[in-house]
């Protein structure tokens, strides 16, 4: 195959066809059952599914118990039975009245009632504590193992912890709609006529919720977090900056200024270390900031433990003046 190269060119006409049938997969994801529909096939069911699918789109994640979405499922995600998220059922003219809301797969053959999500450690299957994949479980709950042999197992259930810290079985599969998830106080971005979209909202929707700094996730972190001075052991990022940073804040507060006592001078000393010294090649910058950063770790170390105490020593034990046998009352009366 090396010998063969292939160099395909493309007007302008071409790349449209080309966007044009990305559109239409993504509207119509599995619904024409691998048969391209006729134009005006097409029409007809953009007129009767984009409107449905736009008022009534079921929003579909994977949560921590605390409520964070640890993973927004969206249309290649694969479930249980090994079929992606847009090969299940995921329209409805009318929503379901019944919570947990099901969402059937419609692959041939395949008994999955309702799509069920399987984290994966990496790029590798988490396995379940009968040591085996989720691959050679039923792909209908209680989802017991099928691997010949094993006896003892009653259900999937996997040891590994999530990024969130929780293990996978405390985890849950929400469906809910577009009230119900702004009842949570979780975003619904904006509406879509795309098939199986889940709870994709934007690109944030892509990351790990322990990651992702929107309410489905962590969350922002808080002002007083942002606006902490910079030190040594701060990511390489905001120490390489940290002239540029500071100079964005002065600009800010040049009129308001009090004097050297003022806040935007806190981290003085990170800024000082920063500047390369007359002479010093990038061995000796980078061995002197290592040893300013082991010496600012050890100064905090010893700030825990507290000013009167230091590491490695006793606190001495004062003992009271012992009354004379056979007495009572205070000594020396």
């Amino acid at each position: 195959m090396a010998d063969r190269q292939y160099h395909l060119k493309f007007d302008g006409s071409k790349a449209q066809a080309v966007d044009a049938y990305l559109e239409y997969k993504r509207i119509v994801g599995e619904d024409d059952g691998g048969v391209m529909f006729t134009p005006d096939e097409y029409e007809d069911y953009k007129k009767r599914v984009i409107p449905m699918r736009m008022k009534n789109r079921l929003f579909t994640s994977w949560s921590s118990p605390t409520g964070m979405d640890c993973k927004m499922i969206g249309p290649e995600t694969l479930c249980f039975c090994k079929h992606r998220y847009k090969q299940h059922q995921t329209d409805f003219e009318d929503i379901p009245t019944e919570r947990p809301i099901p969402l059937p797969c419609r692959g041939k053959g395949c008994k999955c009632i309702s799509y069920h999500y399987v984290p994966l450690n990496g790029g590798q299957p988490v396995r379940c504590t009968c040591k085996h994949t989720a691959d050679e479980h039923s792909e209908k709950g209680p989802f017991v193992c099928k691997k010949g042999g094993c006896t003892k197992c009653t259900g999937f259930k996997s040891p590994f912890t999530c990024g969130c810290g929780s293990p996978v079985h405390q985890h849950t599969m929400i469906v809910e709609t577009g009230d119900e998830r702004e009842g949570r106080g979780h975003p619904v971005g904006q509406a879509t006529p795309y098939a199986a979209m889940g709870g994709l909202t934007g690109f944030s929707s892509l990351a790990e919720g322990y990651m992702r700094l929107d309410p489905s996730g962590q969350g922002a972190p808080s002002q007083e977090f942002l606006d902490q001075e910079i030190t040594s052991t701060d990511n390489p990022f905001l120490r390489a900056n940290v002239h540029s940073i500071k100079a964005h804040q002065m600009a800010k507060k040049t009129s308001g200024i009090k004097g050297a006592d003022d806040e935007v001078f806190d981290d003085i000393t990170e800024r000082v270390s920063a500047m390369r010294r007359p002479g010093e090649d990038d061995m000796d910058y980078f061995e002197r900031r290592y040893q300013e950063r082991l010496k600012a770790e050890k100064a905090a170390k010893r700030k825990e433990v507290g000013p009167n105490l230091r590491q490695g020593q006793r606190k001495a034990i004062t003992q009271k003046p012992k009354t004379p046998a056979g007495r009572s009352g205070t000594p020396g009366k």
